[in-house]
């Protein structure tokens, strides 16, 4: 089971707190983007520490591994470290030593290997969420929602619709089914055996979502959770409407699941979409496929 210290525990955030932009992906080059983002955290009473990110790269990285990993890992420890795009390259930075510290990391897609490793050492604060860059384009709700989490506020539910019926419970773990694909069988992904897990993606036709899924399945890491929820996952139909040799998107999550035997959702607001919902790693969580909710306020049963 997911396992957090409670030395490592990230303490709501407060007026004036400070914050780091991070870039451990591809390289940054949507300035208004980023500016727009980072009005919307000083808004809420942040301050800006390092933004020494715009216009660094190496090759289609931010900068090199080397460089990337200095800028996850600063010496001081920082309340918020705010991830400022997504793209490639998190993984790369895992092959070093990671010296985590206390505190919240945000964002999501390829940052997802930074917030699944995180989470595998025992750390608390990952959140599945909007990029610096993605930030102010996000509607009011998604805003209110990421900011409630940083200040230790209640979120609302999660709406979806319920594919297998059930109530399931467990900590939560919400990643990129991609990128956390790749890193099965490493130190980085954490244990989810009776996990509640949510998966989005971008861009994957549906055979190449079958083939992932199942190798989630040969890992015997599916049957192990206690309900499964997907998000968006945008661009990843089929690309050949016209033939009846092929499964829809749909299908293939359907199938790939429908013999587990546990709770399954579907279609939250989660992943590559304007309206983008936070939500909080390793936190306890109840998915509710018979109404369609996912919550993560509740007190656990005994």
């Amino acid at each position: 089971m997911v396992f957090i210290n409670s030395e490592t525990i990230a303490n709501p955030l407060k007026n004036n707190d400070q914050f780091d932009v991070v870039a451990v992906s591809s390289f940054i080059d949507q300035q208004e983007d980023l500016l727009n983002g980072l009005q919307v955290l000083t808004e809420w009473g942040l301050k800006c520490r390092s933004n020494d990110v715009l216009g660094k790269h190496w090759g289609y990285l931010a900068d090199t591994d080397y460089k990337r990993h200095q800028n996850l890992h600063t010496s001081q420890e920082i309340p918020l470290k705010a991830f400022a795009r997504g793209g490639w390259g998190a993984a790369r930075v895992l092959e070093f030593d990671q010296p985590w510290k206390p505190g919240f990391l945000v964002g999501f897609s390829d940052v997802s290997a930074i917030l699944l490793s995180r989470l595998a050492a025992g750390f608390d604060g990952g959140i599945h969420g909007p990029l610096i860059t993605s930030l102010a384009k996000e509607p009011d709700w998604s805003k209110d929602r990421l900011r409630a989490l940083l200040f230790g506020e209640p979120i609302p539910d999660l709406i979806g619709e319920g594919w297998f019926g059930g109530i399931a419970e467990g900590p939560l773990v919400i990643c990129n089914l991609t990128v956390a694909t790749h890193l099965l069988g490493s130190r980085h992904m954490p244990e989810l055996k009776d996990a509640i897990l949510v998966l989005e993606d971008i861009d994957e036709e549906p055979y190449r979502i079958d083939r992932m899924l199942t190798q989630w399945r040969l890992s015997g890491i599916l049957q192990k959770l206690s309900g499964i929820a997907f998000g968006s996952f945008k661009g990843c139909e089929t690309q050949e409407e016209d033939s009846i040799k092929t499964f829809k998107l749909n299908e293939v999550l359907k199938d790939r699941t429908m013999d587990l035997n546990i709770p399954v959702l579907s279609n939250l607001p989660i992943g590559h979409i304007t309206g983008n919902a936070a939500l909080p790693l390793g936190k306890q969580a109840r998915l509710n496929a018979n109404d369609g909710s996912l919550s993560t306020h509740f007190v656990c049963q005994e």
